[in-house]
Order: structure tokens, then C-alpha cells, then sequence
């Protein structure tokens, strides 16, 4: 485990944003599950609309975790790496559709979220 300045555990891995997505948003974390994103990253969410940028994201998951959801892990689909790039995806629970996201290495050598499509549902 490698810790950020402010304490937190830093993705060495991309897959494991998934994990610490799960952990900080079941504590009610949302600076923490911000912290995941890219400054500038693009997320999918609420269905319908796309939220832009770190501050954005965390004043979104901020609402939605008032309400003290649970998340469960779901086991990863293997990861694409190429470079500094990762695509990493989750199936749901209800196997319908995927949650696909891409991350990049960051110069301390940690990942973080760039895109992330958290309900792309199937057909």
C-alpha cells in the first residue's frame, strides 16, 4: 500500500481503483472517491448526462452517497494496458451490460480514472 499526501491509499495498480472506489464509497468518502479521477476526467453519470472534471464528480458522488448506498466488489475483467493506458471493466451484479473505465499512469507511477462508464448496459 502506498499512501497520497492527504493519507490515502494511491491505485498502484489499475485495478485496483476498483477496489478503493468500493472502500471510500461505502465509508462516504466522496473527496476520496474524487481523488480516484484525473482532473480533467469524463464520467458517464447520472444515466443520460456526462459530468466533467474532479470538482464535478466529487460534488456528484457527494449527493449520491448522502443517501448511504453499499457497494459490493465485483471481479474485474481482464485488464488492457497499453503504455500508460488501462481500460479496465467490472460485469454488475445483474449481468446486464458492463462498467468500463480507462485510467492512466501518472508520473509517481500510481493510476487514476480518465473515462469511466459506469452503466453501459447491453442489449
Amino acid at each position: 500500500m502506498t499512501e497520497q499526501h492527504d493519507g490515502r491509499e494511491r491505485a498502484m495498480a489499475p485495478e485496483d481503483i476498483t477496489r478503493l472506489f468500493v472502500e471510500r464509497s461505502n465509508a462516504g468518502d466522496a473527496e476520496g472517491v474524487a481523488a480516484l479521477y484525473e482532473e480533467g476526467a469524463v464520467m458517464a453519470f447520472p444515466p443520460g448526462q456526462v459530468t466533467v472534471g474532479r470538482e464535478a464528480i466529487r460534488e456528484l458522488w457527494a449527493r449520491f452517497l448522502a443517501d448511504r448506498p453499499t457497494f459490493r466488489p465485483e471481479p474485474p475483467l481482464p485488464t488492457l494496458v497499453s503504455g500508460d493506458l488501462a481500460l479496465t471493466a467490472t460485469p454488475p451484479s445483474d449481468v446486464k451490460g458492463a462498467r468500463v473505465q480507462v485510467c492512466r499512469r501518472q508520473a509517481d507511477g500510481s493510476w487514476l480514472r480518465v473515462l469511466d462508464h459506469p452503466e453501459l448496459t447491453g442489449s
